[in-house]
């Protein structure tokens, strides 16, 4: 095994081992908790790497990046997820090689994604991004839509032809009445989820928690957790 491979298995058994502490201190089925590793600014030779060691869910937010990447690594049985903020100009392109985008934030983007995959043929996963920093009528500093608007987006995506609503996803927020309250920010998506449940049943999807806060996450009812440093290492400085 090589110096790499050896270093990514170590790292992934302790994540695997957090995901699975936080899941018997919620007295949640660790089975229930999806991991989502985020290769951003990583080769495809880890993601070929992870890929051995059993990982099947990826992520990056740079279509520039994941396109070729996905591409190099297209012989293997992944799922690709786009987490970052995504213009309507490249719906095209991520439609390529995603499986699954969370950052949906606006109608226009959820019109893009769908005349791309209607061009495809594909049925695409969707998750409402929603940001927990917004007032209504606006977008949130990272991207996603107000919770008072998840409702209206949702019926959007889950209307649009070659799109299905699979849920919702947030970002830890860095302004707002949830900065630095991370357990208290993904209780409230769940709150949020629970009521887009009530009209979209099947969109249970919940995306929340990272690196530093998987914990809290998995704790508020997370189904998926998106973890890049603390499998990868510390991010390579983008020139």
């Amino acid at each position: 095994m090589s110096d790499r491979k050896a270093e990514l298995a170590r790292n992934l058994d302790a994540v695997r081992g957090r995901i699975a502490a936080a899941c018997e201190a919620a007295g949640r089925d660790h089975g229930e908790v999806h991991l989502v590793v985020v290769t951003k600014t990583y080769p495809a030779e880890d993601v070929r790497t992870l890929h051995e060691l059993g990982v099947r869910d990826v992520a990056e937010n740079r279509d520039q990046e994941a396109g070729p990447k996905a591409a190099a690594c297209a012989d293997l049985s992944l799922n690709w997820h786009f987490v970052g903020q995504l213009q309507t100009n490249k719906a095209r392109s991520v439609l390529g090689y995603a499986d699954e985008v969370q950052s949906v934030d606006r109608p226009r983007l959820a019109a893009a994604l769908s005349a791309a995959a209607v061009r495809r043929g594909r049925d695409v996963g969707c998750l409402i991004q929603v940001a927990l920093d917004a007032e209504s009528g606006e977008r949130g500093a990272r991207g996603g839509v107000a919770p008072g608007a998840v409702g209206e987006l949702a019926d959007a995506v889950a209307g649009s032809e070659g799109l299905r609503l699979d849920g919702l996803m947030t970002v830890a927020p860095l302004a707002g009445p949830y900065a630095g309250r991370q357990r208290a920010a993904f209780e409230r998506l769940m709150e949020i989820s629970s009521r887009l449940r009530a009209d979209h049943p099947a969109a249970t999807m919940v995306s929340a928690g990272m690196s530093a806060d998987l914990e809290e996450a998995v704790q508020a009812g997370a189904t998926h957790v998106r973890v890049g440093t603390a499998v990868l290492g510390d991010r390579p400085r983008l020139g």
